[in-house]
């Protein structure tokens, strides 16, 4: 059986007793027990009890983007729903406006007390369940915009990422040099330094794209 493991952050690899190869379709099976085709890249290592470890893409096509994407979508429908019982609770806490518009004070011992408390109490728990939907619905949104900013992220995930890192490290390489020679304009003391990790980090990155998906 092929089972997902997480290689490194965003990444998940199928673990296999089988050899494989490049542009083979596999089946996966998650740990809740769901199975996924996939097609097989490249074998990224060998463990000592002899399983395989093969970089995988699923067939159906989906990944990291439409994961957001999906998510981004859920969200925003959620939000709207919130949204819409917050105007209902809106609206319902109206009742009985003409006649608390005339200003008529509660009048203490009178048959009518109990009933003119009772509608106060409804409106004043409609409008508060009012506020608390529309402040879900403001976190829904909020997460919402969240997960549409990375619906366009590109990460070590997907074969993409080696021609995106490889740009990524040209540039940061391109800045480093240019601060080193003096044709960048240094903006504080640490910024050869800091430019310097941003070339390892983005190399380390290129390399693991390398591997994954070369």
């Amino acid at each position: 059986m092929n089972t997902y493991i997480k290689y490194c952050p965003n990444v998940f690899v199928a673990k296999s007793t089988e050899r494989h190869y490049k542009g083979d379709v596999i089946e996966v099976t998650t740990k809740y027990g769901q199975i996924h085709e996939c097609e097989v890249w490249n074998c990224v290592g060998q463990s000592k009890d002899g399983a395989f470890y093969y970089s995988i893409t699923r067939c159906d096509g989906f990944n990291a983007r439409e994961r957001a994407k999906r998510k981004a979508e859920k969200l925003a429908n959620a939000s709207l729903n919130a949204e819409k019982k917050s105007t209902e609770q809106w609206k319902a806490s109206h009742e009985g406006r003409d006649f608390l518009a005339l200003g008529e004070p509660i009048k203490v011992g009178h048959h009518s007390e109990k009933r003119h408390r009772a509608l106060f109490e409804r409106n004043d728990n409609r409008m508060r369940k009012s506020v608390e939907f529309s402040e879900i619905a403001k976190n829904y949104e909020q997460r919402a915009e969240y997960w549409k900013a990375k619906e366009n992220e590109i990460n070590l995930s997907m074969p993409e990422s080696v021609d995106f890192y490889g740009y990524k490290l040209e540039e940061a390489k391109m800045k480093h040099e240019g601060l080193k020679n003096g044709t960048i304009p240094k903006e504080h003391s640490f910024s050869l330094t800091y430019a310097k990790k941003a070339v390892n980090e983005i190399e380390d990155k290129f390399k693991t794209a390398q591997k994954l998906w070369s």
